[in-house]
């Protein structure tokens, strides 16, 4: 125990400080993090996601530092390139273990850090922990949904690992902090998502007045602000979706709390789905959201001309390391050798697997910029 601060605030301290939370300012949202300094980065969005949770957790009497640490942990994991990185690399691990990026933060949090003088990772809480892994849902489910699993064997390595130590208790809810940490993380990217497409010019205000919720939020602008310039009423319109969303879920969240009546945290660990969530109708408004994000942003022409560039470079960076795992750094030529060792022999499958986690862990850490140095350095200039 802290003699000043409860073991939340702790955890949320140690998240902050560690490495890979400063690796994320130079990790991909949408856009590869050099495209524009206006852009959202892995970083930006932590904040933002952070931000809503404490508003959310707040005004729902829950804990608002295990909410934010959650939020500030969530997507540690996530390798260089984003969601195109996390693609190519389970691709390249389907061999090895898997791999996922919920998981993957996990290890980074109990393992992979490497500061402290009497343990690996950051000594987190358990909730912390849990919330980590299931703040998505159930991380077994036979239900499917987003990071979750059919079974226990077919975890990913990370989470089975992590699990084992700490029984995370992965077939049923996370807590109400947790849940709120997601939902924060869809309010957050629904909404810079279309700030940051609108900057890129993939579509405009014309556009999004065609969508449910926002058509409305620009036109209660236009009501109340006629002839406002164009960047204002953007921000004005889109700060009104944001509020949208917040007030949604903690009107739903505040009904199903009275309504249900949950006594602890394992009342809530225990129902069928989470507790924190939108109502049906900005759900389904929210969906066609999301399918015009998917269509005008994230498969964009130019997204996906720069998908495959980036592709690339992650499916020539893990073989070549692979190959000549003496390309890693110096100090990760011991965690290169023990994988050696655990195998004992090279060319044994046990071995290529231990050095293939050793390289994910490498290739995972990458921020955007160093990944690209590194394919130029390996690979680009001996084309």
């Amino acid at each position: 125990m802290s003699t000043f601060r409860s073991p939340f605030q702790r955890d949320r301290d140690r998240i902050i400080h560690s490495s890979a939370f400063r690796r994320l300012k130079h990790k991909t949202q949408v856009f590869v993090e050099h495209e524009g300094d206006y852009y959202r980065t892995r970083l930006t969005h932590t904040i933002e996601v952070a931000q809503v949770a404490r508003t959310i957790a707040g005004t729902l009497g829950l804990n608002t530092d295990l909410a934010e640490a959650v939020a500030l942990a969530h997507d540690l994991g996530h390798p260089p390139f984003g969601h195109t990185g996390e693609d190519a690399l389970a691709e390249l691990m389907k061999p090895y273990g898997g791999f996922d990026h919920n998981a993957q933060a996990l290890r980074i949090v109990t393992k992979l850090e490497k500061h402290y003088a009497g343990f690996d990772g950051l000594n987190l809480t358990w909730e912390t922990l849990e919330g980590i892994a299931k703040h998505n849902g159930p991380a077994i489910s036979d239900k499917g949904g987003s990071h979750s699993f059919p079974s226990r064997e077919e975890l990913p390595y990370a989470l089975a690992e992590v699990d084992a130590a700490w029984d995370l208790e992965l077939e049923t809810n996370a807590s109400a902090e947790a849940q709120v940490a997601a939902v924060a993380d869809d309010v957050a990217y629904n909404h810079h998502d279309l700030h940051d497409g609108l900057r890129a010019g993939l579509f405009d205000e014309d556009d999004l007045c065609e969508l449910p919720v926002i058509g409305a939020c620009f036109a209660e602008v236009d009501k109340l602000h006629p002839g406002l310039d164009r960047t204002r009423r953007q921000h004005e319109a889109l700060r009104r979706v944001f509020g949208v969303m917040v007030e949604d879920v903690i009107a739903v969240a505040e009904n199903r709390l009275t309504s249900l009546g949950p006594q602890s945290v394992d009342d809530i660990r225990q129902m069928d789905g989470p507790i924190i969530r939108f109502s049906k109708p900005l759900y389904q408004s929210l969906k066609v959201l999301k399918q015009f994000l998917f269509e005008r942003m994230y498969r964009a022409p130019s997204v996906v001309v720069e998908r495959k560039r980036v592709t690339e470079m992650i499916n020539a960076l893990f073989p070549l390391f692979m190959e000549r795992p003496e390309l890693l750094p110096e100090e990760w030529q011991e965690e290169v050798s023990r994988a050696r060792i655990l195998g004992g022999d090279c060319t044994r499958p046990e071995s290529k697997q231990a050095l293939a986690r050793v390289v994910l862990d490498y290739v995972a850490g990458m921020t955007d910029r160093f990944a690209i140095q590194e394919y130029d350095r390996l690979v680009g200039r001996g084309r």
